[in-house]
């Protein structure tokens, strides 16, 4: 059999707030006796892909940063690769402005190249008028992801989609985004692993982006209804994933001769 691996979304697939999902523990202990490649994806740029690690081996899944592919790091290695040395005026924490360093970005506050927008809590609405400024200078408006809300435990608040919405209606220009479902942020975290597509396999709990990026770059996609979405909801998309599962914890079940024959 040949060699497969997974892509991992994490809130509501790994996680729901502080509380790992039943299941999720063992899987990913599966895949590491076994030897089967795989990343954890995150749509959220706050944090660093080391805090990231962190905050999973405190939830009781041991982790390295090397385990964990952000939004933010899809942006920063685009960004780098495409405009290499540029400068970014960042409306966004941490693990954007980490990530952008690391490719050799200067973060600027006048004259940038580009306006980065990830998301925080720490944002302001000074953020946003000098975002639209920048913008209408020329500067061209990138967003690490288009989610219009984050979960939280104590609800939902405005994702990088929403504020990154108010720069485009103040200045008529779109966004570029690198995040889930974009196939940047899809093909780059595929190549890290070395899989090619038929290999390839993305588990998420959000059409929208996990099961849609994976369905348009041809991988096969489980959705688990541990998370953002129930089965009823499923007859208002025109594409479908391949598996539908309750959890993680039904994912090996589908997959777990291949996986043992691969490893």
């Amino acid at each position: 059999m040949e060699k497969m691996g997974f892509l991992l979304d994490m809130d509501g697939v790994i996680y729901r707030g502080s509380r790992l999902i039943d299941g999720a523990a063992e899987f990913i202990a599966l895949l590491r006796r076994e030897g089967i490649p795989f990343l954890f994806l995150t749509n959220n740029s706050q944090r660093t892909r080391r805090d990231v690690a962190h905050k999973l081996t405190r939830m009781g899944i041991p982790a390295t940063a090397d385990d964990v592919f952000t939004c933010g790091m899809a942006t920063a290695r685009y960004l780098a690769a495409r405009h290499p040395g540029g400068t970014a005026y960042v409306i966004g924490e941490n693990g954007l402005t980490s990530a952008l360093f690391k490719n050799n970005y200067t973060v600027a506050d006048d004259d940038a190249d580009f306006v980065v927008v990830g998301e925080g809590r720490t944002l302001s609405f000074e953020m946003i008028e000098k975002g639209v400024r920048l913008v209408q200078k020329g500067a061209k408006l990138i967003a690490t992801n288009l989610d219009p809300s984050c979960p939280t435990e104590q609800g939902i608040r405005p994702g990088c989609g929403a504020i990154v919405s108010m720069i485009e209606k103040a200045t008529g220009k779109k966004a570029f985004s690198v995040g889930k479902p974009s196939p940047v942020m899809m093909r780059a975290a595929r190549k890290q692993l070395g899989l090619t597509t038929d290999q390839t396999i993305m588990v998420g709990d959000t059409m929208e982006t996990d099961i849609l990026g994976g369905t348009e770059m041809g991988y096969r996609t489980v959705l688990v209804l541990s998370g953002g979405t129930a089965e009823e909801d499923l007859a208002g998309y025109a594409y479908s994933p391949d598996f539908v599962v309750p959890s993680i914890a039904h994912v090996a079940g589908l997959f777990i001769d291949e996986v043992r024959m691969a490893g």
